[in-house]
């Protein structure tokens, strides 16, 4: 359960950083690669999705490790495989981005993701 913890308080705190960016905050050198300092509309409506992904994702390893019992289990169990192979994607995704700043830090935060939800599958 700790592990699922954990991501979720990452998750948080990405959530506070997607819905900065989606507010107009001038962080865009670190998202959607990179391109952009202040990102546009159609960046900010995907930043605004983006909280309700990790929010879905934060569910699913809470419920997986039995902190809460929201959903079918075999949804949960499922769906973290799907997170797993969503982050360790991610990871190839961020390491491709040009933007310097977001290979910095997206890369290591992505890679804790990847890690905290292999803990999840396999606890």
């Amino acid at each position: 359960m700790t592990a699922a913890v954990l991501l979720t308080v990452l998750l948080v705190l990405l959530a506070l950083f997607q819905l900065a960016l989606a507010l107009g905050a001038p962080l865009g050198r670190f998202a959607w690669g990179g391109q952009h300092r202040v990102l546009p509309t159609g960046l900010r409506v995907g930043s605004a999705l983006g909280i309700a992904t990790y929010v879905l994702i934060a569910v699913l390893a809470l419920d997986r490790t039995g902190a809460v019992d929201v959903l079918p289990d075999r949804f949960s169990r499922v769906g973290m495989w799907v997170v797993l192979a969503y982050f360790v994607l991610g990871i190839g995704l961020n390491a491709a981005s040009r933007s310097e700043s977001e290979r910095r830090v997206m890369v290591p935060v992505t890679v804790v993701l990847a890690a905290l939800s292999l803990l999840v599958v396999l606890g």
